[in-house]
């Protein structure tokens, strides 16, 4: 009667004896449980601003794969690429051997999910919204990469940043400012948005803070009606001065736009403010001179 229970436990003392000691069990940004035998040596970004954190932490012997978006710093291209976001090539990533995928909420199908987790590839969501989300971020990738030392560094450097512009813009009255992600349907930043954070830390107060989510669709009618003393048009090209994809030309045309009268149409570079990693600050600093510039001379 006593065999028995001796057997379980013998078997059970043996199989936590065999068990890896470095064996991790995370709960990423999401919420969700990630398993992992050993810390990760092989880890494949899904995600511009990740990949940007990993180079940053000096970790970047560990990313093995990136995708065609992950294209800072330049060094980036010497890695193996998986595609695009939404649709990445699972053949090549599989061939990469990750021992996790590093993957967003935002910008990364639900499907891809599916998939990795059919095929057994420990997946590691991240989401962030704000500022101090991004810093959890950071400190949550050094912990992938074994860089935890870098972390204070980094995000000292930046919060750092942050409140000179925070300080710099504060006696100055706040303009409205309209930020235009897309123009044809016209997508701003919502609620849930960090451009809303960035703008407000900026000096600015945003005309669409209260609507809807992170992104939501807005009409040119509402924008016009709430009269924006700045409008900022992100810039989708790469490496050029237009405007990419956003006409400053259609805009020009609203001269009943307190912005257009007072010749305050202005275009920002995309990366900089739609990446939550190392460089927030450079974009906010950016925005801060087309807010303020009065704040900067």
């Amino acid at each position: 009667m006593i065999a028995r229970p001796l057997v379980l436990l013998a078997a059970l003392g043996a199989l936590l004896a065999s068990a890896p000691a470095d064996a991790l069990t995370l709960r990423d940004m999401l919420g969700r449980t990630v398993t992992l035998p050993l810390p990760p040596a092989r880890i494949v970004s899904l995600v511009p601003s990740v990949t940007e954190i990993v180079f940053s932490l000096g970790a970047e012997a560990r990313l093995v794969g990136r995708t065609d978006f992950c294209d800072y710093p330049a060094a980036v291209r010497g890695k193996p690429s998986v595609g695009g976001m939404v649709n990445p090539n699972l053949e090549t990533l599989v061939a990469l051997k990750p021992d996790l995928v590093v993957a967003t909420d935002e910008g990364n199908r639900e499907e891809t999910f599916r998939q990795l987790e059919r095929l057994r590839i420990p997946t590691y969501l991240v989401h962030a919204n704000r500022i101090a989300e991004t810093v959890d971020l950071i400190k949550r990738v050094g912990e992938l990469t074994g860089r935890q030392a870098e972390v204070p560094r980094l995000t000292a450097e930046m919060l750092r940043r942050i409140e000179a512009v925070r300080r710099a813009v504060a006696p100055y009255p706040r303009p409205r400012v309209l930020y235009v992600l897309w123009p044809d349907p016209l997508i701003v930043p919502g609620r849930a948005s960090m451009l809303t954070e960035l703008i407000d830390v900026a000096g600015g107060a945003s005309i669409t803070a209260g609507d809807g989510d992170a992104y939501p669709r807005f009409s040119l009618e509402a924008a016009v009606a709430r009269a924006p003393e700045v409008i900022i048009l992100a810039d989708h090209s790469t490496g050029t001065s237009t405007a990419g994809r956003s006409s400053p030309e259609k805009w020009q045309r609203l001269a009943s736009v307190p912005a257009i009268r007072a010749g305050r149409l202005h275009s920002a570079d995309l990366s900089l403010l739609h990446r939550y990693g190392p460089r927030v600050p450079e974009g906010l600093e950016m925005l801060a001179r087309i807010i303020h510039p009065e704040a900067f001379r």
